[in-house]
């Protein structure tokens, strides 16, 4: 029982094969959301002045080389766009570099990206009404395009953002305090660029697909306010400095609104999304013969719990055949979180990131269900910090890593999911796949 797919041959067969399958429609996943195939359809014509091209994201290289491949060749193009470390892609024959690409921190930021932010900010100077500035938006450009608040040090930023990370927040409230903390996201950017005319380019890595909420939308109005972030802040207990908390108090750091006029004749599109991934998925699970369900692309909440309610549902197709017939593959998308838990005195840190944590509790929820194999991966390539996607589940998972002298309960207690999947071998490793459409999960029920 065999599909093609144009960009990666016949799919393996998924009852001799279930890991090679698995991974198939993660490739399809990914592939569907790369820039290259997508970008082409929302570009405006050049305008009459000078094009500025200005971005940041995991898919900043990407995006970068498949504007430059399509923008006209006797059209001017320039700009400044930041990725994250070894995320540029190696440049396509035949394309010329027209835009400069730069690389930074991600999820903690550095100076590299504060460097980049500031030279961003500088170049939006001396635009006019006849420009046209380009924003290549996609996940990861919260913690590359960072530019701290007056009253804020680097320092402070890498470490709420690090609290935040570790707090269990989800991606909205991590950026609202982001936005209100900054002097580039939160619409700043746009503000900045007046009076030309701004088009941004996206890429969702959110649930939901809010533009604002991508990147911390640097080019689009925000509806939250200070006071939303101060409350996040204290839910989470999270410090900041004294002037700064006062200078949220009174709206001083508030984002421009959507009612700014300096939004007006902005346009945005989303070139890539999480639920056109999942679609492409479920589409080649079904020339393979293999019926698909799409739970849901918003799926957010945390990771080891999102794993056991997967689980549960898995068991109920395997045990009842419902809510649906075996065989069949059931597909999500989304953003869950993970809360660190406090480490025991010598006990040995933890690796790994919500793909694999998610991993963790499903595999312990499915107790060696028989003729259930799942992928949970990162549609970036990098789970959390690490260098692998996500991890396989297999029936004999909890067997294999039991022989291996691993003990599910003592990984979850200390968040890892690295060192418990590596173990067996069950890491899913691609590198940077240049595009992010946040979580992809593939369960196949047989």
């Amino acid at each position: 029982m065999t599909a093609s797919n144009p960009s990666f041959g016949p799919a393996p067969d998924p009852r001799e094969a279930p890991r090679a399958f698995l991974e198939h429609l993660y490739r399809v996943a990914v592939d569907r959301a790369l820039p290259l195939s997508t970008l082409g359809a929302h570009l405006p014509k050049p305008p009459k002045g000078r094009t500025l091209v200005l971005g940041a994201g995991k898919a900043g290289g990407s995006m970068v080389q498949a504007l430059e491949a399509l923008w006209p060749a006797d059209a001017p193009l320039s700009g400044l766009v930041v990725t994250r470390y070894d995320h540029i892609p190696p440049r396509p024959e035949g394309v010329p570099q027209r835009i400069e690409l730069v690389e930074a921190a991600h999820p903690v930021p550095d100076a590299a990206g504060q460097q980049a932010a500031e030279r961003i900010l500088a170049l939006t100077q001396g635009l006019t009404a006849d420009d046209l500035v380009l924003c290549l938006i996609s996940g990861g450009g919260s913690s590359l395009l960072v530019l701290p608040a007056e009253g804020l040090t680097l320092a402070d930023k890498q470490r709420i953002n690090k609290q935040l990370l570790d707090s269990g927040a989800h991606i909205g409230e991590m950026n609202c305090v982001r936005k209100h903390l900054s002097r580039i996201k939160g619409g700043r950017l746009a503000a900045a660029c007046a009076p030309a005319r701004v088009v941004t380019l996206t890429i969702s890595d959110v649930p939901g697909d809010d533009a604002a909420v991508i990147a911390s939308g640097p080019t689009v109005p925000d509806a939250t306010t200070c006071a939303d972030a101060l409350a996040i802040l204290d839910r989470y207990g999270i410090e900041v400095p004294a002037p700064v908390r006062a200078q949220l108090e009174s709206g001083e750091l508030e984002t421009p609104k959507p009612d700014d006029a300096v939004f007006a004749g902005h346009e945005v599109h989303l070139i890539a999304t999480p639920q056109q991934s999942l679609e492409a998925a479920a589409k080649a699970a079904r020339a393979a013969g293999i019926e698909a369900h799409i739970l849901s692309d918003e799926i957010e909440g945390e990771s080891r719990e999102v794993g056991k309610v997967h689980a549960a549902l898995a068991r109920a197709v395997a045990h009842r055949s419902q809510p649906f017939a075996r065989p069949c593959v059931i597909l999500s998308g989304g953003e869950t979180t993970v809360t660190i838990r406090p480490r025991q005195p010598g006990q040995a840190k933890g690796r790994g990131g919500r793909a694999g944590e998610l991993c963790m509790g499903l595999a312990g929820a499915l107790m060696g269900q028989p003729q259930v194999w799942a992928l949970a991966a990162d549609t970036d390539g990098i789970d959390g910090v690490e260098d692998n996607a996500g991890a396989f589940v297999a029936p004999d998972t909890l067997a294999r890593a039991a022989a291996a002298g691993r003990k599910l309960s003592d990984h979850l207690d200390r968040n890892d999911a690295y060192g418990y999947f590596d173990a067996i071998g069950d890491l899913f490793v691609t590198g940077p796949t240049n595009t992010n459409v946040n979580d992809f999960r593939a369960l196949l029920i047989l």
